[in-house]
């Protein structure tokens, strides 16, 4: 079974003095030196990025010292750190490697397309095209997707938009509390609904901030792990990796995918709802929070928004939600986003994590989507 035996970040933010390898480096380092190992005896690496120019991880790897091992490069949108770090452990769990390190990594400043270029395509393009058939087939710009969705819940169950702001207000609470993340100055409801409108209903609150930033983990073996006399094991209990089965509207389908994502991986955990003691989500929306507690199996359809108003979603609540402030409020800078949530959830599990600790933290629930419907979900459980 994987174990996490180190975590690293780089703080997230801007950081126009720091390139994409700078920040990878930083991680890195952060998560070898938690785990008490020289970057020589990694065995294998694999660099979550989305938008960040070719090869990222290669350039990581030449900074901190070319040793020729393996280095895989994954984009796999908001997921690609959490693709990273399945990539991970899949290697220690099938005996390729005891001694792999996931990190991910991302800049600002860049306009990504699904095509894969950067920029708006040029009319009459192939690529111009393909975004004007993705447009009359529902591929909006995700503050337009979440915004409908808000508008939906509001509809279907008479939510309203205070109980989506308090999502944002629980999370910059959350976030005031970790030195990592990039928004923690204080805000109120009134803040949030005051705010600059995106798409209405949603703020800019409502919305996820981007910026730069880097995470890692180091995953060994467990034979590795006796060897380094690592006592507070951090194990990957489950590791689990959906997409869509039906074709529609961008985005669409992530709770399914997600409730789908997650049943998988209770199952292979042998865990339930009621064994989660803390849970990272796709919060990149304010709805995202309350819909995926809903998929998840932590509350009834139609109940999120009122257990993030009774508390139950913060820290000292029954199950709480972006213990780091999440994607609303950590940040989002693409590729590191999942392992930043590996980054938190191994501190919480530790009893680590400071003025933001959960009591008892014991086993955590990871949880990333990328654009298109791509689902990742982890278990992680401290021994």
């Amino acid at each position: 079974m994987a174990i996490v035996a180190g975590v690293g970040m780089a703080a997230f933010g801007r950081h126009p003095d720091k390139t994409v390898a700078d920040l990878g480096v930083e991680a890195a380092l952060g998560a070898l030196s938690d785990a008490g190992l020289q970057w020589k005896a990694v065995e294998g690496m694999y660099c979550g990025a989305a938008g960040a120019g070719l090869t990222p991880g290669t350039r990581v790897s030449a900074l901190l010292g070319l040793t020729g091992i393996p280095v895989v490069n994954i984009d796999n949108a908001s997921a690609s750190g959490s693709s990273a770090f399945r990539s991970a452990c899949r290697d220690v769990d099938t005996g390729a490697a005891d001694i792999v390190l996931a990190i991910g990594v991302g800049k600002s400043g860049r306009t990504l397309r699904l095509d894969g270029g950067v920029g708006a395509p040029e009319p009459g393009t192939a690529e111009y095209r393909e975004r004007q058939i993705g447009m009359m087939q529902g591929v909006l710009p995700p503050a337009g997707v979440f915004a409908m969705r808000t508008r939906r819940r509001m509809h279907e169950f008479g939510s309203r938009i205070e109980q989506f702001a308090a999502v944002a207000v629980k999370n910059r609470k959350h976030a005031s509390l970790n030195p990592y993340a990039q928004m923690r100055g204080p805000l109120t409801i009134e803040d949030v609904l005051n705010a600059r409108m995106v798409a209405d209903p949603l703020t800019i609150p409502h919305c996820c901030p981007v910026g730069d930033g880097g995470a890692a983990a180091i995953v060994v073996s467990e034979r590795k792990a006796r060897e380094l006399g690592i006592s507070a094991a951090v194990r990957a209990i489950a590791s689990q990796f959906r997409t869509p089965t039906l074709a529609g509207v961008m985005d669409a389908q992530d709770a399914d995918t997600t409730t789908v994502t997650v049943d998988a991986a209770d199952a292979e955990a042998g865990l339930g709802p009621k064994d989660i003691d803390l849970v990272q989500v796709h919060d990149a929306f304010t709805v995202e929070e309350i819909e995926y507690c809903e998929s998840m199996g932590f509350c009834e359809r139609g109940q999120g928004e009122f257990a993030v108003e009774r508390g139950e979603l913060s820290i000292g609540g029954r199950i709480p939600f972006s213990t780091d402030g999440g994607l609303l409020s950590r940040g989002h800078p693409l590729g590191p986003t999942g392992l930043a949530q590996v980054h938190e959830t191994v501190l919480q599990l530790r009893g680590q994590a400071g003025e933001r600790q959960v009591e008892g933290a014991r086993t955590g629930l990871l949880h990333m989507v990328g654009i298109g419907g791509v689902c990742l979900v982890h278990i992680l459980q401290r021994a």
